[in-house]
């Protein structure tokens, strides 16, 4: 059998087990050896990291040519349009060519745990919530597509990997699932 975990990664960790000394890391959560994350999350981002210890799981999760959707909550600043909702869905101009299309659609503002710093908030700036779906990953590629259709990225929360989801996984907390090995 094979081990799966599903991370909620806070904010402020690196996607991996080892850091300079004022880096936190993955060690600082998981004690569970021999797992290595397949796929990775930024710094600033929060929530689902799946990490395995199985190598061709870890290439079926993580492995561009496979497109496992990867689904994002965002919040944005200002008040997203139905304008950029086409564009984000269309597929969107990088300095890296052009993303696939994604699905994309306002949310309500989630429930969710407290973000340690809280984010930026301007009185004058609304902000909005995003639920968006991508098939692919390029580096930082959320926040470039909202920042591309007019509207920045304040929070970006990953809440499922293929048939995987975060659900009520506290911030901070693992669970193992044992898998079939590949």
């Amino acid at each position: 059998m094979a081990t799966l975990i599903l991370f909620n990664k806070p904010y402020g960790v690196l996607s991996q087990f080892s850091g300079d000394d004022s880096a936190v890391t993955l060690s600082h959560y998981i004690d569970c050896p021999g797992v290595y994350p397949a796929g990775r999350l930024d710094k600033d981002s929060e929530g689902l990291l799946l990490l395995t210890d199985d190598g061709a799981l870890q290439h079926r999760i993580s492995h561009p040519r496979r497109k496992m959707a990867k689904t994002y909550w965002v919040q944005v600043e200002g008040e997203v349009d139905a304008k950029a909702l086409a564009a984000l869905r269309q597929g969107v101009e990088l300095k890296d060519g052009v993303t696939r299309p994604a699905q994309a659609r306002r949310i309500d503002e989630p429930l969710l745990w407290p973000r340690t710093p809280p984010v930026r908030y301007r009185k004058q700036i609304p902000t909005s919530w995003l639920e968006l779906t991508l098939r692919e990953g390029k580096n930082r590629q959320v926040r470039r597509m909202t920042a591309a259709v007019g509207f920045p990225t304040l929070r970006l929360i990953r809440v499922a990997i293929g048939p995987w989801r975060l659900e009520d996984l506290p911030t901070g907390q693992w669970v193992r699932l044992e898998m079939p090995s590949s």
